[in-house]
């Protein structure tokens, strides 16, 4: 007979529990059992279909649950966790969902928009890690003196939190001359924590809304705040 024996780490990300680097830390810092035993070593192999594997007490399902994903506009004063302490949740929005779904990616409470959430682990990795480069659109409402050389500071590699990020497109969509705001449009290969918003502070801007609008080809046309829809995704 033919094994099916994994190793626990691969398990628990094809479960959609997290990504592959967080399933180890999850595994390291005691949470997993297997048949009883708490296991700490994250290569450790498991059969699926015979060993009863559980988190925090709560056993998880086979990894041949069907890989389920949705497109979630996320509305501003959400956020991105399973603890409301902070404030609501994003799965205060998909509570008739049975699957147990992680968002792809982030968004901070303060920003709205596309939201992928998935059950499958592989396809959350090539989304998510920097070398798919996969790209991200946003409309960012800002405020203050956007002119040629402001453009091309926000087109730097800019150094944020210690970090020289790549270049982003970003262009100027329109301007409301009765308020003076100015829509940009930016266009990342990677997401760093909050790296728009430390980019306009950098560039002198005030944000006044922050909208992901898409992610490679998939967008958020025909949803409103708190709205989603299952969607089908080849990599």
């Amino acid at each position: 007979m033919k094994s099916t024996a994994i190793r626990l780490q691969k398990f628990l990300a094809e479960r959609g529990t997290s990504s592959r680097r967080k399933c180890a830390g999850i595994i390291q810092e005691g949470h997993i059992t297997v048949n009883g035993t708490v296991v700490r070593e994250p290569g450790f192999r498991v059969d699926p279909v015979i060993d009863v594997i559980c988190r925090d007490g709560k056993q998880l399902g086979s990894i041949k649950e069907r890989h389920r994903t949705i497109i979630l506009y996320k509305p501003r004063g959400y956020i991105c966790s399973t603890s409301d302490k902070d404030g609501r949740t994003i799965y205060e929005l998909i509570k008739g969902i049975p699957e147990r779904l992680v968002p792809v990616g982030r968004l901070d409470k303060n920003s709205e928009g596309l939201l992928l959430m998935s059950n499958d682990g592989n396809l959350t990795l090539k989304l998510t890690h920097p070398r798919f480069e996969h790209e991200k659109t946003y409309e960012v409402t800002v405020s203050g003196m956007v002119d040629g050389h402001v453009l091309q500071k926000l087109r730097s590699r800019m150094l944020i939190d210690g970090y020289r990020i790549q270049p982003a497109k970003v262009n100027l969509l329109r301007k409301n001359t009765a308020t003076g705001r100015i829509v940009l449009q930016f266009v990342l290969k990677e997401g760093r924590n909050q790296q728009i918003r430390k980019m306009c502070d950098q560039a002198g801007l005030e944000i006044h809304r922050l909208v992901r609008t898409k992610i490679g080809n998939m967008g958020i046309s025909g949803l409103k705040p708190g709205q989603w829809h299952d969607c089908e995704i080849s990599l």
